[in-house]
């Protein structure tokens, strides 16, 4: 087993066939899969399960493919860190859920500190990996949220990963619709009122894992749900379909892909509660620390 492997493996599993793997990764079809084929009778177990309808993870595939990210992931950064050649660069890395605020601070710090060779990186991206990368040291900071509803299992999340979490703020839950909306200029609507039409939901990949969810209300059952994975495609979505998301309310119409949105309070109550985490222990790098104080100022917003 070797690195190698390890990438093919995660480029064939996002990936619609063999063949479309074989050619992003620049190799032949017959060497992509003899490759796999040589790790599977190494591991000793099946990772694809082909058919004429293409391919597909088996569940020890899916067991496979969580501990290949994670190793891909931390071999990245050593390369990055000590392979590449912009070791003399300055490095920094956030990890954050869907927030605007989160990017405007990480632009902050660079107008701060203004260093003269850098390779910084924001990760956008969902909430089990802000965790990961946070726990692994991709990043020094993640931004994650939790509701009423996710707590209890969110914080034994941080405990599990030795990850500290500062709250920021506190905001209540909105739904967010398009301008034309028949709901969009009422102060308040409830669930209820809004059954006819899909809620876009970002999604989180793994199903049964409702408790990472970004959002509020996630153990509720929506009779029309859309999951989507792309802010932008969400956004289409509710213009479209007359849909809607939840969300805190935070919308920063600066921001294109979010003109054209209104935020309407929901009568149903599930706060979430907004914050940065960093790994135990850890001692932030001066951009790390720029980076808090940065984040601090919208404490209670």
């Amino acid at each position: 087993m070797n690195i190698v492997q390890l990438k093919y493996i995660l480029e064939i599993a996002g990936s619609s066939s063999m063949r479309e793997a074989a050619s992003k990764l620049y190799v032949t079809q017959p060497a992509l899969s003899a490759s796999i084929r040589e790790l599977e009778e190494e591991l000793g177990i099946l990772i694809f399960e082909r058919t004429n309808r293409g391919i597909s993870l088996t569940e020890a595939g899916r067991e496979f493919l969580g501990y290949a990210k994670k190793a891909v992931g931390q071999y990245e950064i050593l390369e990055d860190r000590y392979l590449s050649k912009d070791t003399n660069k300055e490095h920094f890395s956030v990890s954050t859920q869907h927030y605007n605020f989160a990017i405007r601070a990480f632009a902050e710090v660079i107008k701060r500190l203004q260093p003269d060779k850098y390779v910084f990186s924001i990760h956008e991206t969902k909430t089990k990996e802000v965790l990961w990368d946070v726990r692994s040291l991709k990043s020094e900071i993640g931004i994650v949220s939790y509701s009423g509803s996710t707590e209890a299992v969110i914080s034994k999340l941080f405990r599990e990963y030795q990850l500290e979490f500062t709250p920021l703020m506190k905001k209540e839950t909105y739904i967010y619709v398009w301008e034309n909306h028949e709901f969009a200029d009422r102060e308040e609507v409830s669930i209820e009122e809004m059954k006819e039409y899909p809620c876009i939901s970002f999604d989180q990949e793994e199903e049964g894992i409702f408790y990472l969810t970004e959002e509020a209300m996630a153990d509720y059952s929506f009779e029309k749900l859309i999951k989507s994975d792309d802010r932008a495609t969400s956004m289409e979505l509710i213009h479209e379909l007359g849909g809607y998301s939840i969300g805190s309310g935070m919308l920063s119409q600066e921001n294109a892909i979010l003109r054209g949105l209104k935020a309407v309070k929901l009568e149903e109550e599930d706060p979430l509660v907004i914050g940065y985490i960093t790994r135990k222990g850890s001692t932030l790098s001066r951009y790390g620390r720029c980076y808090v104080e940065e984040l601090l100022r919208y404490r209670g917003l």
